[in-house]
């Protein structure tokens, strides 16, 4: 069974998978999925002044920080918004833990 966990921590996130949701390069479950968390990454790096400290790469990724900023704080709850819209429309392709 092809599916992308999840996980929200006080001090991280990690997500791992693969969705399984059509064949690679046109699973747009693992797209959207992937977009966001780069998208947090991104905006973290370029938009704050919080360091944070993140391995990606395809199929997993993770990202450890503390003493987040509310600015950061707010990117973190965007990408949780989404991601959980994501796991609502394909509930059997996105699980978060």
């Amino acid at each position: 069974m092809h599916l992308i966990e999840v996980s929200v921590r006080k001090d991280g996130i990690t997500v791992s998978g693969h969705a399984g949701y059509a064949e690679t390069g046109k699973d747009i479950v693992c797209a959207g999925v992937t977009a966001l968390i780069q998208t947090l990454i991104k905006s973290v790096n370029d938009l704050t002044e919080d360091k944070i400290q993140y391995e990606i790469m395809p199929g997993w990724a993770d990202i450890h920080f503390r003493d987040l900023s509310e600015e950061s704080k707010f990117l973190v709850d965007s990408f949780f918004l989404g991601v959980c819209n994501i796991a609502n429309e394909f509930p059997d392709h996105v699980r978060i833990m």
